[in-house]
């Protein structure tokens, strides 16, 4: 899971170094839909539907992200997030072994696109007002350096989880319980460190302040220790406070432009002013905290996500492990090593949710570990759209359809 997208972070940045203008009134992808509505809407008979003859080319990162979301499936627990709306458990489950059948089976790219147009349904994401179009924003793992022990460079820490952070059992966060048994807000980015309660609980030390944050914002990271060996972390949970964006306070208060504000910019800054570190990072009350993982990053299904096969969605209006399609301009490397905004089509599966998407009208990608994928991930700001794909049902017995 991740605690929050870039989009608060790089909303004017992403967009700074795109060719094409910056989507107007992006309030409208934020908006919230009321409870029990759904997110999709499907096709009906004569509706437009996307080619989905890209998929083919992409059958062996596709298999291993639907296996994926058959494995949590598989799982009990996952049963208690189904129906949604008319999706059982079982046609999404049937779904994506029909699909995994028709990725084996299928011998040409048209052969897959029309078997799939004649199988399956295809649903919409609501979008913005329900105009269909859906904000995409990217993410990744970041690669950080970092020591076990305190020392050197190595002054800023990751934290594990807290004792006392009371949790739904849906891994909501209530708060913290005080010695009367009330449970009350659990402690703010400042409270935290100002007060030392999170004291013991170092997971590891980060050699850069703003990597250590980017790590908060990420919800998990890569970390090379001085040995050349790497720790994983993964997201554990957060103190419930919502997220403000360090970017558009620094704007705001007039030490960096509107038009200047960048991952890159932001860097900056803390370097050449390092007493800002401790001022303005806890101006974001939110608070990330980190658990050891093996074989991640993991998405909210407890299974790992795979670069431009996975994305992160509002599981409160979207259904875990969907098997989606996206239809998006992203950054991508050129020749020159520059990033150009190119046309992509490509199947996903939806594994992931972010606490900074919360409506039908956004959509995360996960686009990979390490410096490039983030730097792709800080230039993605687009319009674009996304469906998803479910077997037929079965015509009742007796219709004129059987």
């Amino acid at each position: 899971m991740r605690p929050s997208a870039l989009l608060p972070l790089l909303l004017l940045a992403a967009c700074q170094t795109a060719p094409e203008p910056e989507p107007s009134g992006l309030e409208e992808f934020a908006l919230e839909l009321a409870p029990g509505e759904l997110g999709l809407v499907r096709l009906e008979e004569g509706d437009p539907v996307p080619d989905f003859s890209p998929g083919w080319y992409q059958r062996e990162d596709l298999a291993a992200t639907v296996l994926n979301s058959l494995s949590y499936l598989a799982a009990p627990s996952s049963r208690r997030y189904f129906p949604y709306g008319p999706i059982t458990h079982e046609r999404m489950v049937r779904s994506l072994e029909r699909f995994l059948e028709l990725l084996e089976t299928c011998t040409s790219a048209e052969e897959f696109n029309r078997r799939l147009q004649e199988e399956f349904e295809v649903w919409m994401a609501r979008g913005g007002h329900d105009r269909g179009d859906v904000l995409f924003t990217g993410y990744g793992r970041p690669l950080l350096h970092g020591s076990l022990e305190r020392g050197g460079p190595y002054q800023y820490p990751l934290y594990g989880l807290p004792d006392d952070l009371v949790k739904a059992d849906d891994g909501t966060i209530l708060g913290r319980r005080t010695a009367g048994g009330e449970i009350v807000p659990y402690y703010t980015h400042r409270e935290l460190l100002e007060n030392h309660h999170l004291d013991g609980l170092e997971l590891v030390w980060i050699d850069d302040p703003f990597d250590a944050f980017t790590a908060h914002v990420q919800g998990s990271c890569l970390v090379e220790l001085p040995d050349g060996s790497r720790l994983e972390l993964g997201y554990a949970g957060k103190n419930g406070h919502e997220y403000r964006s360090i970017g558009q306070i620094l704007v705001e208060e007039g030490r960096i432009p509107k038009s200047q504000l960048s991952l890159t910019t932001l860097r900056r800054y803390f370097r050449e002013h390092p007493e800002e570190v401790e001022r303005v990072l806890p101006m974001n009350p939110s608070f990330v905290f980190f658990q050891k993982s093996e074989g991640g990053p993991f998405g909210c299904l407890g299974r790992q996500v795979l670069a431009m096969r996975s994305v992160a969605t509002d599981k409160d209006v979207f259904p875990r492990a969907g098997l989606v399609f996206c239809e998006v301009r992203l950054p991508d490397w050129d020749p020159n090593g520059q990033l150009v905004q190119r046309p992509m089509r490509f199947f996903a599966s939806d594994q992931d949710r972010g606490g900074a998407i919360r409506s039908a009208g956004r959509c995360d990608v996960f686009l990979g570990t390490g410096e490039e994928a983030m730097a792709r991930a800080g230039h993605v700001l687009s319009l674009g759209r996304l469906y998803y794909l479910l077997l037929k049902l079965a015509p009742p017995p007796g219709s004129l359809s059987s």
